[in-house]
């Protein structure tokens, strides 16, 4: 099948998904409270200016995460939690997505840690600039409770610019930001726990300080680190 004919699928599960971070953003502010009841269908329909379809589709794997039940009759509502608040709820498609999201941090380690080490003695200035610029983007969204995704595959696709090798950059964006695992993952709470993400940016300011110290050993060391911790983190969710 071409990838033309799939990217239908694609696009429906892509609008889905920006219905389901939006539901779930408002059940966890409590936006939405336990017991309150969602949007009707035409409702959602018309504010996120998608298909039934989508909306269903949304909806289920709302339910499956255990974040909503039907009520007969009456319809959606928010579910009251089940169960140790801190186990992992993952909806079906994340389920789906933990062997890709495994196979290209493998990528990506074969990638960027020799990426990182290669920019510690290429890098211009001002590349060495874009970096840090990068990072600093994503500590002030973290600051202001604002996605951070973009902001770390900018920081990451910085550094393969740094290379002043265009195999490196052209490999890391044809994935874009989708080669940030977590954001594949939006129900883990890590996806926008303050403490995580903050690890995260000590991690980046190691690759950072090797970068600016034109250290290969010590980048190449740092970009391992980061990634390996991250593929550690999603294979617990593979068992």
């Amino acid at each position: 099948m071409s990838s033309d004919s799939k990217s239908p699928i694609r696009r429906r599960q892509r609008l889905a998904q920006a219905v389901i971070d939006a539901l779930r953003d408002r059940i966890v502010t409590g936006d939405l409270s336990i017991g309150a009841q969602l949007p009707t269908e035409i409702q959602l329909e018309l504010e996120f200016g998608v298909s039934r379809t989508v909306v269903r589709e949304a909806i289920a794997e709302l339910r499956a995460a255990g974040l909503v039940t039907p009520v007969q009759g009456k319809g959606i509502f928010v579910a009251e939690p089940q169960g140790d608040r801190s186990q992992v709820h993952l909806t079906p498609g994340e389920i789906k997505s933990i062997p890709e999201t495994l196979e290209l941090l493998e990528f990506r380690l074969a990638i960027e840690v020799e990426s990182a080490a290669i920019s510690a003695y290429r890098r211009s200035p001002q590349q060495e600039e874009a970096i840090r610029e990068a990072n600093q983007h994503m500590i002030a969204n973290i600051r202001a409770g604002a996605p951070t995704v973009d902001a770390d595959f900018a920081f990451h696709l910085a550094i393969a610019r740094a290379t002043n090798n265009h195999y490196y950059s052209e490999s890391l964006a044809r994935f874009g930001p989708r080669s940030i695992p977590r954001s594949q993952f939006p129900t883990l709470p890590d996806a926008k726990d303050v403490d995580y993400l903050t690890g995260v940016i000590a991690e980046h300011g190691r690759i950072i300080d090797a970068i600016a110290d034109q250290d290969p050993d010590g980048a190449r060391s740092a970009m391992r680190e980061h990634l390996l911790n991250s593929q550690k983190r999603y294979r617990r969710l593979a068992r």
